[in-house]
């Protein structure tokens, strides 16, 4: 049974984070979950220990303290126009997580081609916030039950960039934080960017369902050989 690590507070990282244990002896892979706002790095850790053995799963806090054992990525207020952001907390989380994900590659000696990002809610908006500026750091992300920034588009990654990436998408028709009417802006932007990806929809609100966990899964090991594209000079 895999476990959660005691939180991890170095300097040579730019996130306080924990790893599923025991780790990989020879990890070949890297999945990254974030948590939504008002949760923890330990809320996507049951999610994580499906993971392939071979997987060193990371999971990070993020750096907005909102209360006891509650964090965030950026702070963002719900009114009857649509979710209201502090869109440079969310750009400073974005940067960071791109920073952070590097210093694990180098650590574990595992590149972005055998690198994923995911997340719930908050944590899939940063996930795709990472993949779509930055995508020579992972080759897939998957947005649980979040949505794409409009606020991103001035830092998006051209075209030529993005064709290597793989993304899914996964949304409650229920959901009542974040309607399901953002999966489907969600797909068509990446159509419109030409980034390959899948979009289910689930009969629930805003949670990771039994059945939502499941797609997910699979599309990570059915994908596996897709998301480990070649690295560079291979």
């Amino acid at each position: 049974m895999k476990t959660l690590s005691p939180l991890s507070v170095d300097p040579a990282f730019a996130l306080a984070f924990r790893t599923l244990q025991p780790l990989p002896a020879r990890p070949t892979s890297l999945l990254v979950l974030l948590h939504g706002v008002g949760g923890n790095e330990g809320n996507l850790a049951a999610l994580g220990a499906e993971a392939g053995g071979d997987t060193l799963v990371v999971l990070p806090r993020g750096p907005i303290a909102l209360g006891p054992q509650a964090f965030g990525w950026f702070r963002v207020a719900f009114s009857s126009s649509g979710p209201q952001i502090v869109a440079s907390e969310a750009d400073a989380s974005r940067r960071t997580l791109i920073d952070f994900i590097g210093q694990l590659q180098q650590a574990h000696g595992i590149d972005a081609a055998h690198t994923v990002v995911a997340g719930f809610s908050q944590g899939g908006i940063l996930s795709a916030s990472v993949a779509l500026t930055a995508p020579e750091r992972v080759a897939a992300f998957a947005v649980l039950a979040g949505r794409i920034l409009p606020e991103l588009e001035a830092q998006l990654a051209d075209a030529p960039r993005l064709s290597t990436l793989r993304g899914y998408i996964a949304h409650g028709t229920h959901d009542d934080k974040l309607p399901v009417g953002w999966a489907q802006r969600a797909s068509d932007w990446l159509d419109r960017l030409g980034v390959e990806h899948l979009t289910k929809r689930y009969p629930a609100g805003h949670e990771l369902g039994a059945a939502m966990r499941a797609d997910f899964l699979a599309w990570l090991a059915r994908d596996d050989q897709r998301w480990n594209r070649p690295a560079a000079g291979q």
